[in-house]
């Protein structure tokens, strides 16, 4: 599957089969993270791989729908700010390379025939307890790694026309 294939058929899965996940697909999804472009090649950002069978109490905590833990991964995206290149005016880019590195796994693994959603409405205090997360990261953004349990649905995009502006605001 091309990268436009990739783009099109990705969607917010919310249901999962339990099949594992092959050893060689999880490390070519991280391995696309991991490629992403990042500001200065700073690359501030971890990647936390939880296998949620046993887990489910805790990552209810971290967020409360059911079909998280359908999927036998989940991968939480946290950014370093210590490690972050910053623009000139000090905005550290370390939550936005996080989020690139997040949107390369999420192509990648819809390119393998994995399911993957978007999470950020995660409780961050219970997820900072869960995952031993410590005082100098930020959790950015979590998603459930399986394979889905259905047909990808159409999702409505709204027109090109209404989000591109050209030259000027």
């Amino acid at each position: 599957m091309d990268v436009f294939e990739a783009i099109e058929k990705r969607y917010s899965v919310r249901g999962y089969k339990p099949d594992a996940v092959e050893e060689e697909k999880l490390a070519k999804v991280l391995e696309a993270a991991r490629r992403a472009p990042t500001a200065a090649n700073k690359q501030p950002f971890r990647m936390l791989v939880v296998h949620t069978k046993g887990r489910e109490e805790d990552l209810a905590r971290v967020y409360g729908r059911p079909w998280l833990t359908q999927a036998p991964l989940v991968i939480a995206f946290v950014a370093v700010p210590a490690e972050a290149w910053r623009r000139m005016d000090d905005k550290p880019y370390d939550e936005v390379d996080a989020t690139i590195a997040m949107d390369h796994l999420v192509l990648a693994a819809t390119a393998l025939g994995l399911g993957t959603c978007w999470i950020a409405a995660f409780d961050p205090e219970a997820a900072r307890e869960v995952f031993g997360l410590p005082g100098e990261v930020e959790l950015v953004a979590l998603t459930p790694l399986g394979y889905p349990d259905k047909a990808s649905p159409n999702t409505d995009r709204r027109p090109l026309e209404e989000l591109v502006r050209h030259e000027r605001w």
